[in-house]
């Protein structure tokens, strides 16, 4: 059957083999050793004089910023080929094939020259799980307005503004292979986090404070980043690209532990997305209603398997009540109310249409060079009180076919599709699993199979074993890929989860399940490390990120506020 985590506090155990050359990660968590320098980390020292100053403009004021270019952060990077997919179609050609997904582009703002006590403002750019190349979010002579833009906010809070590369699905390397394969980005993004450690009395900013901001596979990847601090499951990963704070033996002598997360729709758990996507829209028949259900069978099997899911999970609401297959929808419901009452109050100018009224919904850009659209749609499911800002009722039903009618619902299988009826084409998450040598794997129990594409090495077509069968091999790696990537296998466990979580899921978000979030919430919520939890579904937001900035820097500078001076109180804040 279908893995399913016994409950958000069981340990993440890594499994017996690791990815192609990998040694198999320990299953131990454990607290790392005392920090001991090595050739390695020698390398990997930063320069502060190594910089470019630029100027920008915030809020219409001048500023002079600090740009550290394309530090690589680790000894051993692994080469990319020059030509890479694009995400829109076509290749596109990289000119740091040596270590452009190893990099990260570090900008520091005049107030933070000589502050050691700034918080990293720490970005991953990935979406959809996809590669990122290094990119600079701050360029010369740009002006950002910080009501806008978390770039131009965190400058000017006198934030160090980090661009973090990482690899991850789609990545070609230069020998052909795909060395992006899960837990590539995260371990990765903890070889970052090592860098900023070992380097933190010589860098401007305090990598006890670092502040991780992601979208979509970028929310994903802050939060297990977030979660699994200083697990030694991905130690034999971090020792093979050459991460700092790792010695001769293999142990870990430096954290990777962060300060905070800011995560927006995140992307996660996704050994069991397709049966949260599933459920929920089918539950209500929204995919029927909606003309999304080209595959019914396929829909209810995923979906059946929902409420055994859940229940494993132990989890429960913050009234006490079980968080289960049973009081899931209603769940979200009070999440929605929450989400529209707190809208209301936030200003006298935001208003909720009244019933029969019309939603203006505006699109876009997608991409550079698009167009921003605009639709109408009526509100048939949401009866508000502008004057009191209080939700009146709600139609659940008429809600999710409203979520599901601005954009089309996923195919089914939502996450895990590449193998599937003949599908070679789906953009899903298939291809982050498997070995550096194949193409995709299905990581997913209905996905596995009903592989029916004959060699493509997945599947029991051409393994002759079940999933059940396949999982139980000694030299399965996709388990161990799975919960690598996947946070809720480590909150409420030794690891070091951060402290201070800010997650955001928008309420016309179709692209997840919103159960995804919401069970990351639960988790976080009865993890007893965990300080404060900021969690909410945005209201009128679709799959997207940053769309709150003045409430996240807000956020973001009331924990830092609280948790005191960190040269002074120590890593936990």
């Amino acid at each position: 059957m279908q893995w399913f985590p016994a409950s958000p506090r069981s340990v993440a155990v890594a499994g017996s083999l690791a990815l192609m050359l990998a040694a198999a990660p320990a299953s131990a968590l454990a607290a790392p050793a005392a920090h001991t320098a090595d050739a390695q980390d020698a390398a990997l020292a930063f320069d502060p004089s190594a910089y470019t100053t630029i100027t920008v403009t915030v809020d219409g004021e001048p500023m002079n910023v600090r740009w550290y270019k394309e530090i690589c952060y680790v000894a051993n990077p692994v080469a990319a080929a020059a030509q890479q997919p694009s995400l829109g179609g076509g290749t596109t050609t990289i000119s740091n094939t040596a270590c452009g997904y190893q990099s990260m582009n570090v900008f520091v703002p005049e107030s933070a020259f000589d502050n050691q006590r700034a918080p990293l403002y720490f970005a991953v750019n990935n979406g959809g799980w996809f590669a990122s190349y290094v990119k600079a979010s701050v360029t010369s002579g740009a002006s950002y307005d910080s009501s806008t833009s978390n770039v131009g906010a965190a400058l000017k809070a006198g934030y160090v503004f980090a661009d973090i590369a990482n690899r991850s699905r789609g990545l070609v390397g230069a020998d052909g292979s795909s060395p992006g394969k899960a837990p590539a980005a995260v371990v990765d993004a903890k070889a970052a986090v090592r860098y900023l450690r070992l380097n933190d009395r010589t860098m401007p900013g305090s990598a006890e404070r670092i502040v991780v901001n992601g979208t979509s596979g970028g929310g994903a990847l802050s939060s297990i980043l977030g979660a699994s601090g200083n697990s030694s499951a991905y130690d034999s990963y971090l020792a093979q690209i050459g991460a700092a704070g790792i010695d001769a033996k293999g142990r870990s002598t430096l954290r990777d532990d962060v300060f905070a997360v800011n995560a927006y729709c995140p992307i996660t758990d996704l050994g069991n997305a397709d049966i949260a996507y599933e459920w929920l829209y089918n539950i209500l028949g929204t995919r029927d209603e909606t003309g999304s259900n080209a595959s019914p069978d396929a829909a209810a099997e995923i979906a059946a398997k929902f409420p055994a899911y859940e229940k494993s999970l132990g989890l429960r609401n913050a009234d006490g009540t079980r968080l289960t297959a049973a009081t899931m929808l209603k769940t979200i419901k009070q999440e929605v109310v929450r989400s529209a009452e707190a809208y209301m109050k936030a200003s006298t100018a935001n208003t909720i249409p009244a019933l029969g009224e019309n939603f203006v919904v505006t699109s876009g850009p997608m991409g550079p060079g698009g167009t921003t659209t605009t639709a109408s749609y009526v509100n048939d499911w949401i009866d508000v009180d502008n004057a009191t800002d209080k939700v009146l009722s709600i139609d659940m039903d008429k809600y999710l076919d409203f979520v599901a009618t601005q954009a089309k619902l996923k195919t089914t299988p939502a996450f895990d599709a590449v193998g599937v009826f003949g599908n070679t084409t789906s953009g899903t998450e298939t291809n982050l699993f498997g070995p550096y040598t194949q193409k995709y794997m299905n990581y997913t129990e209905y996905s596995w199979d009903h592989n029916d594409v004959a060699g493509d090495g997945s599947g029991l077509d051409d393994t002759g074993l079940t999933w059940a069968q396949y999982v139980k091999k000694s030299t399965t790696t996709v388990n161990d890929q799975l919960r690598l990537i996947n946070p809720m296998e480590f909150v409420g466990t030794k690891a070091d989860t951060a402290p201070n979580w800010y997650v955001r899921n928008g309420t016309r978000d179709r692209d997840t399940s919103f159960i995804v979030s919401i069970n990351l919430d639960r988790a976080l919520a009865a993890d007893k490390d965990v300080k404060d939890v900021d969690y909410q579904l945005a209201w009128n937001q679709p799959h997207s990120g940053n769309y709150d900035v003045p409430e996240a820097m807000a956020w973001i500078a009331k924990v830092v506020a609280k948790a005191g001076d960190p040269l002074a109180t120590g890593h936990r804040g």
